[in-house]
């Protein structure tokens, strides 16, 4: 986007935003085209947060999800990693349809799925 464009959304004048790029202290990544328009290329948000994963069979087995979660949430934050959504779900590991699941494979924020065994994700395969 050209300088201007990024400094009316930083809510800051053109002016302030071409000098930050004259002397060199935009925050941002610039490049400067032969037509001497400035092109700001804002930072690309790389996915950095964990996921913990939990998830059993049936309604009775409901009380060890808490359990999952805590050894799961023990292991990541020993790694040093963010745990930025926890996830827990009653349903089969042998079909797919596990809306909960499939929301949190979908977010670009997630880096990292964690879950206590394989199987927790899926038994046999993927569809």
């Amino acid at each position: 986007m050209k300088l201007r464009t990024w400094a009316k959304e930083q809510g800051i004048p053109y002016q302030a935003a071409w000098r930050m790029y004259r002397d060199g202290k935009l925050p941002v990544p610039v490049e400067q085209l032969p037509t001497g328009t400035i092109i700001v290329k804002p930072p690309r948000e790389e996915p950095t947060g964990v996921a913990v994963y939990a998830r059993v069979s049936s309604s009775d087995q409901r009380s060890d999800l808490d359990g999952q979660v805590a050894r799961v949430v023990a292991f990541v934050t020993h790694k040093g990693w963010p745990v930025v959504r926890t996830v827990t779900e009653v349903g089969s590991g042998l079909n797919g349809h596990r809306p909960k699941l499939m929301k949190v494979l979908a977010d670009p924020s997630i880096a990292i799925v964690a879950a206590e065994h394989r199987d927790r994700l899926l038994r046999f395969g993927a569809e």
